[in-house]
């Protein structure tokens, strides 16, 4: 599969035509390239509470229930566009409440044939425990695609490695993320090439980028894009199928070939995923040795 993964800005919107052009306009380049699988970073759609005015954009509660409100209206955009291209669409994420009293991080999952599901995030970070107060949300899920089968972990939880191994049977792991420093962009990317080298299999990582006046929550944003495989036969020897330039707009664009994934899987120069049970009586037969 071809997969487009995006460095994303967040705008200030005018109105709900802007939005409804921005996005058409990044789903129509990244198809018109021959992407199949469209992944958008986490908390892009953050800005759809600019449409209620920069007073609730910045304050960061009416924020979170101003972005949820507006979902069922985004998400019926992106099931009709993934529709008219003919791609699967991982959308921005959101702030949903579902039924409770605090929102959950949830980034929806569109099929070309009229199919949506989604993944919440597992893990939060400081800042989504306090002030945010997100909390986690369901669980782990494989999609079962028509271009195989694909997992989502959220920013944060892709530096899991247990959260990675429940989602082994992918051939494809997607991380869309929100970070507001460097050092928080590499952390993900290298959870997410981890992840790929544990897993033998590709992941891809999507990230805001830019800055804006308008919001608390996500103000300063660093990343790009990239796909990852792990750095054996069949794939790049450094672990980087494809990245995108540091901070600039745009997609970055790669191939999964699943091909590669089932031969390293079952014949590459070394066997993680296959191993990877023979850490369990190692782990547990820890000893201390004082040298002191």
């Amino acid at each position: 599969m071809k997969i487009a993964t995006a460095a994303y800005p967040l705008s200030t919107l005018d109105n709900w035509a802007h939005y409804e052009e921005k996005i058409a306009r990044w789903v129509s380049d990244a198809a018109g390239q021959g992407a199949e699988l469209l992944v958008f970073p986490e908390y892009a759609a953050m800005e759809l509470a600019t449409l209620d005015g920069f007073d609730v954009a910045d304050d960061l509660e009416k924020s979170l229930f101003s972005v949820s409100e507006k979902m069922d209206e985004a998400n019926a955009l992106h099931e009709r566009l993934a529709s008219e291209a003919g791609v699967h669409i991982l959308g921005g994420s959101a702030p949903i409440f579902d039924g409770g009293t605090r929102p959950v991080n949830r980034a929806y999952f569109f099929t070309p044939d009229g199919k949506v599901d989604f993944q919440d995030k597992q893990i939060m970070t400081q800042f989504e425990r306090d002030p945010w107060n997100v909390v986690s949300g369901g669980s782990l899920k494989i999609f079962e695609t028509t271009l195989g089968k694909i997992g989502v972990l959220i920013c944060y939880d892709s530096e899991f490695p247990l959260l990675g191994r429940a989602l082994s049977d992918c051939d494809v792991i997607l991380s869309p993320s929100c970070t507001e420093a460097l050092s928080g962009y590499w952390r993900v990317r290298l959870g997410s090439m981890a992840r790929a080298l544990e897993n033998q299999c590709v992941t891809a990582m999507a990230s805001l980028c830019g800055t804006t006046g308008w919001s608390e929550a996500v103000g300063v944003t660093t990343g790009m894009g990239g796909i990852f495989a792990p750095p054996d036969v069949g794939f790049p020897q450094t672990g980087v199928i494809a990245e995108g330039r540091m901070n600039t707009p745009g997609w970055t664009y790669g191939e999964a070939d699943l091909d590669a994934i089932a031969n390293v899987r079952a014949d590459g120069r070394v066997l993680n995923r296959h191993h990877w049970g023979e850490q369990e009586p190692r782990h547990q037969e820890v000893t201390y040795s004082p040298l002191t």
